[in-house]
């Protein structure tokens, strides 16, 4: 099989698919990889790691054009589109609840498309795990940074000082992504809402914290309650594969003060603010309604090196079985099954398909 691995090219992505560590096993397996030169630069792989590992450098379009597998991080743009086919897989983070361009795109090309955030198990989403873990961490980084006055913010400290408040997080979702951002708030002494709707989950949550954070049921008298108290809301939830809910309507946004902070770290599933849009790290911070928004649609991305070891670790043994032979792969592992989101010009995730009921489908 010839695996290939091209460079990121979203604004401020750097993160790569493969390291050299695994691009030498799947060398040691018999398989040709394919690396766009540079495409691990910004995780701290140079071009010569690669090579050490037995991988060929090649341009962009030959590394599209010549791979059978195709290994990213992130979802194509629309300058990539030109590359997808018939005969190619590729395996990545999609999004395609969020991104209708995009789907309609694999479905005409008729590229069989394997999602991380839709691939599942009994423990759960072991691609997307990872990478919710770091972006619930890099929120809370988030909430420090931009409180403080020269980030445009009010001037607040987020644990705030002997004799004075801490401010009030607000986390909206208490999974993955949601109580690593509560965790690293806390640590920074920060005073800490989470809200969510399971009542198992929010037991386990209250187990979790011990009363350090609140854990409250959310409703629309509890949600409405603590966004008028709150100096920071991290919109934390997820619908595996589908677009996330709007949590906060734009209507709720007159209940928050004046300089309040939303983080949608729910923004690659279409966010979960009706006033969110995408934003990146070149131009984080938006205003909407009076209020600022930070909606990075690739946090992770904003800590190549970490994010790239946790990422690949979780994916490589995947990407091994399908380097065997896709379609093989796909039969006798349901959890990688469960990530085929396109295949033969149709949708074949049920979450996907819901959010496109007129495009081609099958079960």
């Amino acid at each position: 099989m010839r695996v290939g691995v091209v460079k990121e090219i979203k604004t401020k992505e750097a993160r790569v698919g493969l390291t050299p560590a695994g691009a030498a096993v799947l060398v040691a397996d018999g398989h040709e990889v394919l690396v766009e030169q540079g495409a691990g630069v910004g995780a701290g792989f140079d071009d010569h790691l690669y090579e050490q590992a037995g991988a060929k450098l090649t341009s962009r379009e030959d590394t599209w054009n010549d791979s059978e597998l195709l290994v990213k991080v992130k979802e194509p743009i629309a300058s990539e589109y030109g590359f997808l086919r018939e005969d190619l897989t590729l395996f990545t983070y999609l999004h395609l609840a969020a991104d209708r361009p995009l789907t309609e795109a694999l479905l005409d090309a008729g590229t069989l498309s394997i999602a991380y955030e839709t691939v599942q198990d009994a423990t759960g989403l072991p691609l997307l795990t990872p990478m919710s873990e770091i972006a619930g961490r890099l929120a809370a980084h988030a909430a420090a940074t931009y409180l403080t006055a020269p980030e445009g913010g009010p001037g607040l400290l987020l644990g705030g000082s002997p004799g004075v408040m801490p401010a009030r997080v607000v986390v909206i979702g208490g999974g993955v992504v949601g109580t690593q951002a509560a965790l690293l708030a806390l640590g920074m002494q920060a005073e800490v809402t989470i809200l969510d709707t399971s009542a198992r989950r929010i037991r386990e949550l209250e187990a979790l914290f011990g009363g350090r954070a609140r854990v409250v049921v959310s409703d629309p008298e509890s949600l409405a309650r603590e966004l008028a108290q709150a100096d920071v809301v991290i919109g934390a939830v997820l619908v595996p594969g589908g677009a996330a809910p709007k949590v906060v309507r734009r209507t709720d946004l007159g209940l928050l003060k004046p300089d309040a902070l939303l983080i949608d770290v729910a923004i690659d599933q279409g966010g979960a603010f009706e006033s969110s849009r995408p934003t990146t790290y070149a131009d984080p911070i938006y205003i909407e309604e009076d209020i600022r928004h930070y909606c990075v649609a690739n946090m992770p991305g904003g800590v190549p090196q970490t994010s790239t070891r946790a990422l690949t670790n979780a994916t490589f043994p995947y990407l091994r079985r399908l380097a065997a032979g896709p379609a093989d792969a796909i039969v006798g592992d349901p959890a990688l099954a469960l990530g085929v989101n396109t295949r033969d010009g149709k949708l074949t995730h049920h979450a996907v398909a819901l959010a496109f009921a007129d495009l081609p489908q099958q079960d």
